[in-house]
């Protein structure tokens, strides 16, 4: 009798609470409720499901239908205190607590687990998510309570999600403990090495285990750019013409070395060996054909690389955008359905299953001879642990579904990255593309000073034979990374013994260039390459370093700004062992190691702990001041207050002047030492504010007009182009967005003037309408061009200097 009454009290409680929402037409941020739309029995009858996400939450609970009840935790619920370490550094036990912020979705989760029949976790099937299933199962077990079960959902579809819940498991301890292991290792040393900088940098800097290594590898690329001294050499091409149909030919060898021309002097002396070269003979022909496979479908870290390439997005918007497809898109009378498969993979394995459905569409669009011989798979990609071979790739979950039959329902972005997946992973299935490739050769034996000279100029081309998958899809390339098959130039039908007509010969000048600045995309790769972090990881690494002004990204690639020139150079000098790119890497193994049951989390931080805990307990403030800082000028200098010595300090608040007679003979003198700047340089403007003469200084975002009577004049103004505004013919100057800090240049005049470009300006003189300013523009198919201010004409930028001699 007396659980009778309790029901009902419950079903009260139940039906009044969905009553209300139902009036309001609400849907709580952190849970939504199957039975709330479907009219379900009360909630001891129904099986509880605990997801992460909201959207999520809708989604399967329209799959799941009358029995179920879906929350969502809205990532994690349980974590480290911030205020304070949260450590034992004995034992390395975490002291894990709720999450700000959180308590009311942990009360309304175990609420609804007491009620409920069965209970299943079906948080993300990763190592955050298993950690995240395991927080919430230590905190809703009860007991009497039902067995609290693991779901895994690797893609959202009805089939899918109710397979998953058929086939539930247990949570996979191993792998908490490898999510457990990363987290106490990332607190431990951001939380000591951290102070290190605020001693002797300024307050308020951090360091992470894994983005100072990134950070690492962005700065030592700029040391090796500054460091680079360019090497001039020229080439030499012809242009021929057979047919009306134009083709180059480049000297390839003289006298059977390769061709080596290192000045002008040498180029025009070839140039005086061919004068009167009006016919090339052919001497060689070769020709074959070439297959080029697709690429495997998407991983986490392939699809950030070619979204950065292809689409312009960064890893964070990229990984937020599939985030929201994998979840669920209404799409209309379908409702809320899942478009591709879980984002974060390692893996481009394809089930069985889904290969067969993309060649049938594929047979469909294309025909039979377009599918590649059988079901392509694939595997496990590069050097991925086996643990994280448990996803497929990332991949459409229904093939058929073709991106222009969803575009009405997705954003445009949205759209972009699901025709990418959809493209990438279709085309996998199809055959390869097979092209004739052509090489000529021309030798041609001309009369230097004393013995002939034999010079080889060779023309290669390919022409498509069989487009296979390039008719769905063909991968994006940035510079440095060559030239792909299909954008070779086509050849006319040439045999040996023909003469074909010079029209000119060419020679070009060239510097050897050193390797490029990171973008998003050879950022991720070679993270990925080195096995630093892990693919779902690297969206947060970039931000991070981002955020924190450590870098700053222009014309999309990363350069280190001073501060975080600074950072890298006080953390390599105090932990050179723990930031290192051997060492980094070597930890991500360990930790799959954790994940495969092959060595213990506590082994691993013990064996950790002992070298870190050394470097940090050993840091020799003063001597890292004086890296980053110039304190020779503060050495020679004599307290104000006392005449004493003064010295360079570091504390809690950043680094200090004080003096020697402090506090001991109670000489109270300190002073700030700031963050080391480059002495300020003497400029012709003038302080708008009092007239006074401006200076050049350096600020962690670039150069900058200040007054040279600062402080007592706080006048600043951006850094003049040289370049007038179209509209009122004010100075354009730099400016940076307020919310990412991206450069941008606009009118001076600014509000009464509202020109704005993105690309940088340059003083050149436009071909067309003769105005003297263009903005510098980029494309992945022109490269480098210019766009006038003016009238908007469009022309290549010149790189090289050029001379035309016609033999």
């Amino acid at each position: 009798m007396v659980e009778k009454k309790k029901t009902t009290r419950a079903r009260k409680t139940v039906s009044k609470t969905s009553a209300a929402k139902r009036t309001k037409r609400v849907v709580a941020d952190e849970a939504y409720d199957g039975d709330d739309i479907s009219g379900a029995a009360p909630s001891g009858g129904l099986s509880l499901v605990i997801v992460e996400s909201p959207a999520k939450a809708r989604t399967i609970g329209k799959y799941l239908g009358r029995g179920y009840r879906v929350k969502a935790t809205v990532g994690h619920v349980m974590d480290l205190p911030k205020k304070k370490l949260g450590i034992d550094e004995k034992t390395f036990e975490p002291e894990l607590v709720p999450i700000p912020g959180k308590e009311k979705t942990i009360a309304d989760l175990k609420s609804a687990a007491k009620g409920s029949r069965d209970i299943f976790v079906a948080t993300d099937p990763d190592r955050e998510g298993e950690a995240i299933a395991w927080h919430v199962a230590e905190l809703i077990k009860h007991r009497g309570g039902p067995p609290i079960r693991r779901v895994l959902f690797h893609e959202i579809t009805k089939d899918a999600v109710q397979k998953a819940i058929a086939s539930a498991g247990v949570i996979d301890e191993k792998k908490v403990e490898a999510q457990q292991a990363r987290r106490v290792l990332d607190r431990l040393v951001g939380y000591k090495a951290s102070p290190v900088l605020w001693k002797t940098v300024k307050t308020g800097l951090s360091a992470g285990r894994v983005q100072t290594v990134a950070l690492r590898l962005i700065v030592e690329r700029e040391r090796e750019i500054r460091a680079f001294n360019a090497v001039e050499y020229w080439t030499i091409s012809a242009v021929l013409e057979k047919d009306g149909q134009e083709f180059k030919a480049k000297l390839h060898h003289i006298d059977g070395e390769k061709a080596d021309i290192p000045n002008e002097a040498a180029a025009r002396q070839i140039l005086e060996h061919l004068r009167g070269r009006d016919l090339f003979p052919v001497t060689e022909v070769k020709r074959r054909e070439r297959r080029k496979n697709p690429s495997a479908p998407f991983t986490t870290s392939t699809l950030q690389q070619e979204a950065a390439k292809k689409l312009g997005f960064g890893s964070k918007r990229t990984m937020r955008l599939a985030q929201d497809l994998y979840e669920g898109i209404e799409l209309g009378d379908e409702g809320a359905t899942g478009l591709i498969t879980y984002m974060r993979t390692d893996s481009t394995r394809v089930a069985p299953s889904a290969a067969e459905l993309a060649r049938d569409y594929l047979r469909t669009l294309f025909g039979k001879e377009s599918l590649a011989a059988g079901p392509q798979l694939y595997g496990k990609a590069g050097n991925a642990p086996k643990t994280q071979d448990a996803h497929e790739a990332v991949r459409p979950t229904e093939p058929g579904r073709r991106p222009d039959t969803v575009k009405r329902y997705l954003s445009n972005d949205q759209f972009r990255l699901y025709q990418l997946i959809w493209q990438r992973f279709m085309a996998s299935q199809m055959a390869p593309a097979v092209f004739d490739t052509t090489t000529i050769d021309f030798n041609i034996a001309a009369a230097g000073k004393g013995n002939p000279v034999e010079y080889l100029f060779r023309a290669t081309g390919s022409v498509i034979k069989f487009q296979g998958f390039l008719v769905l899809y063909r991968e994006a390339h940035e510079e440095g990374e060559g030239k792909a098959l299909e954008d070779e130039q086509a050849l006319p039908s040439i045999e040996i013994g023909e003469n074909i007509p010079c029209r000119s010969v060419t020679p070009l000048q060239h510097f050897t260039e050193p390797p490029p600045r990171f973008s998003e995309a050879s950022l991720v790769k070679e993270l990925e390459r080195l096995g630093i972090g892990r693919p779902s990881t690297y969206a947060s690494i970039i931000s991070v370093l981002a955020d924190r002004h450590y870098v700053q990204l222009e014309q999309r690639r990363f350069t280190p700004t001073s501060l975080g020139e600074t950072v890298e150079k006080v953390m390599i000098r105090q932990f050179p062992d723990i930031f290192n790119v051997g060492f980094t890497s070597a930890m991500e193994g360990e930790l799959d190691r954790i994940e495969e049951g092959e060595v213990t989390w506590k082994q691993v931080l013990k064996e950790f702990y002992g070298p870190f805990a050394k470097s940090f307990g050993n840091v020799d403030v003063e001597g890292l001041i004086g890296a980053v800082h110039d304190v020779s000028v503060i050495t020679r200098e004599r307290c104000p207050e006392c005449g004493g010595k003064l010295l360079v300090k570091g504390g809690f608040f950043g680094p200090y002047i004080a003096c020697e007679n402090q506090p001991r003979k109670k000489c109270t003198y300190t002073k700030k030492l700031g963050v080391d700047r480059k002495p300020a340089r003497p400029s012709n403007e003038i302080c708008h504010e009092c007239g006074a003469p401006m200076v050049i200084r350096v600020s962690r975002t670039g150069e900058f007009l200040g007054c040279s009577k600062f402080p007592k004049c706080r006048g600043t103004r951006p850094m003049p182009t040289g370049v007038k505004c179209p509209k009122d013919g004010g100075e354009v100057t730099q400016r940076r967005s307020k919310k990412r800090g991206k450069p941008f240049w606009g009118c001076a005049n600014y509000p009464a003037c509202d020109f704005v470009i993105w690309g940088k300006p340059v003083l050149e003189t436009c071909p067309e309408c003769g105005n003297a300013a263009a903005e510098t523009k980029q494309s992945k198919t022109r490269g480098e061009y210019r766009r006038c201010l003016k009238c908007e004409n469009e022309w290549d930028a010149i790189k090289e200097e050029e001379a035309v001699l016609v033999g």
